[in-house]
């Protein structure tokens, strides 16, 4: 097949690729509906996809990965920087020269009898001040076609690269699905990205947290911008204002339902819309005007499919009813799927995600608890008329939040945006029943970039310190705790689109037109400040409990940074040693 290209650069490299594998064929991808089409077809006709009702779910496939290959795996995911100090404490680390011969000896032949694909893609509108290139190289029918939701990919691509050698190099093998040969390898000055034994999305779908969030956090510290596992959304008041929020949260703390919020029904009848614009992660750069102006790098959603319902979130399962992949989910009679939460309604006589009989007496889940939707953006209900927008959107505020029953208030706005770096850099969350470990054990994620910097985590706060000498009007910076339990272990705030009510204080604080109590961690909503009106079953006396800081609980939350902090030895920035013995102080 003939190049669509004539870099050499891009032709050189991708020649000794195809020499080290030895695909059967190199297919060059150019982004067009009939190629892809083609490519769907052949992947039905081997099992790699299953296609879907087409009545009930158009344009829709089911794929389900080898049962040892369901999710991201930390353990075998590596920064090889040159040195290992400049990779830190919380990433694993081997000599780039040392992981590249192993990886050599993993991926000779691994194509043979196999077509390497080649991907041209942007992370952000192609042109834009924020785009960034790159282009993967794999064995997969299942990453092209994904790639093709999740990504701007064309052949457009290739000339806005033009003659430069300025792009994202990425190998991915799907190879033996090996798990003990299985890795995820980021060469952060090599702008490289190598990936191999493994077909699950996380780990072969480059241009997501490989690319978007690891190497992009080491080429905006050296290019003066941030990559960040953020949500952005947009809050639009009565009066037509939009305003746009950045929010970082781990792991079941409700990111995604925050970045398709529904306004609850008082707030709409006041013609209160919220607007998507990301739902994982948001580059971030100084404009003009000295604000902070914010993208999502990406074109689709990959989201957990167990718990979205048409309750929990109707924006995410609108987003699925067409041209949809889904990963590892139940396959119903009628070519429909299902997985746990979607509704009370589990099917008789479906196929798990193995592709096993299933019935609700099986006694195991249909659908993996990790199991995926791949969906285009544009399919979103709320998606921002700002979407594509080539210049991004203004942050106002970047929120933090964690899963706390007891310790962190329901909101509160940093004093600074130091103190803010302060606050993102120790949010911890309290385990659920549903993740490993002892249910209620804290995990410390700052900024929830924990396994996705790209360099040392101490080091990112510094650029994180420095950014603001970039803006002169920099977003305010605030946390948030939708989990605050009473003492029963009750939740005292319904969260979900309630929680409007909290981003409507967070935007009337970022234009100064409502006081706030001051306090250790900043400055508190006084109770009334809160607007419960068609609220039910938090009373005043509940939000004085949402809002309460406890200094016992304060002082044990002290220990525990104090031993975060340990892992990072003398690198950590001053100013944040200095709101810790702040703290300290207050505590003591």
């Amino acid at each position: 097949m003939t190049p669509l290209t004539s870099n050499k650069h891009i032709l050189d490299w991708i020649g000794s690729c195809a020499n080290l594998c030895r695909p059967d064929q190199v297919v060059w991808i150019d982004g067009s509906e009939e190629q892809l089409e083609q490519l769907r077809a052949e992947a039905v006709s081997t099992g790699e996809l299953i296609r879907l009702n087409e009545e009930k779910l158009p344009g829709c496939y089911l794929h389900r990965s080898d049962p040892s290959d369901v999710a991201r795996v930390e353990g075998r995911t590596f920064i090889c920087s040159r040195k290992k100090e400049d990779a830190g404490p919380t990433n694993n680390w081997m000599d780039p020269d040392e992981m590249k011969a192993k990886l050599r000896g993993i991926y000779d032949g691994c194509m043979t009898g196999r077509t390497m694909y080649v991907i041209p893609y942007s992370m952000g509108v192609i042109g834009s001040p924020f785009a960034k290139y790159g282009i993967e190289l794999t064995d997969s029918i299942y990453v092209v076609v994904s790639m093709a939701i999740m990504t701007r990919m064309g052949k457009e691509v290739y000339d806005a690269i033009g003659d430069s050698a300025d792009y994202i190099r990425g190998l991915h093998a799907s190879a033996e699905l090996d798990p003990e040969k299985r890795y995820i390898v980021q060469f952060p000055e090599e702008d490289y990205i190598m990936s191999v034994n493994s077909a699950y999305g996380g780990n072969a779908l480059l241009g997501k947290k490989c690319f978007a969030l690891r190497i992009a956090s080491c080429l905006g510290r050296e290019e003066g911008w941030m990559a960040e596992h953020m949500l952005i959304l947009g809050i639009e008041n009565p009066q037509g204002e939009v305003s746009y929020v950045c929010g970082a949260f781990p792991s079941a703390c409700g990111k995604t339902n925050l970045a398709m919020l529904i306004p609850p029904a008082y707030y709409r009848e006041k013609g209160w819309k919220c607007w998507t614009v990301g739902d994982d992660i948001a580059w971030l750069r100084p404009g003009p005007d000295g604000r902070l102006w914010a993208v999502n790098p990406e074109n689709g959603f990959f989201g957990v499919a167990p718990g979205t319902s048409e309750k929990s979130n109707p924006n995410a399962m609108a987003s699925t009813h067409k041209n949809t992949i889904f990963t590892n989910v139940a396959l119903k009679e009628d070519g429909t799927v299902w997985w746990e939460g979607m509704d009370k309604n589990p099917p008789t006589n479906a196929l798990d995600w193995q592709g096993r009989p299933w019935d609700p007496a099986s006694g195991a889940p249909a659908a993996h608890p990790n199991s995926r939707f791949t969906a285009p953006s544009t399919n979103c209900p709320c998606i921002s008329p700002e979407f594509d927008n080539p210049q991004g959107v203004p942050i106002s505020a970047i929120i933090f939040g964690g899963r706390r029953a007891k310790t962190a208030p329901l909101v509160c706005q940093s004093k600074n945006w130091v103190h803010g770096v302060f606050t993102g850099s120790v949010m911890a969350s309290e385990k659920t029943a549903a993740s490993e470990g002892t249910v209620g054990e804290l995990r410390h994620d700052t900024m929830a970039m924990l396994p996705f910097c790209g360099y040392h985590m101490a080091d990112y706060w510094q650029h994180w310190l420095d950014m603001e000498k970039l803006l002169t009007n920099p977003p305010k910076i605030f946390t948030v705790n939708w989990f605050r339990v009473d003492d029963n272990g009750h939740f005292l705030w319904p969260g979900f689109g309630e929680n409007l009510r909290v981003l409507e204080w967070i935007m009337k604080r970022c234009v100064g037109v409502i006081d706030a109590e001051p306090c250790i961690l900043g400055y508190l909503p006084q109770p009334e400040d809160i607007d419960t009106n068609g609220l039910e079953g938090v009373t005043e006396d509940d939000l004085r409990e949402l809002l309460r800081v406890d200094p016992d609980l304060w002082r044990q939350e002290v220990r525990h940074i104090e031993e975060h902090y340990k892992k990072f030895g003398d690198k950590i920035p001053q100013p944040l040693l200095d709101c810790l013995k702040d703290l300290e102080a207050w505590v003591d």
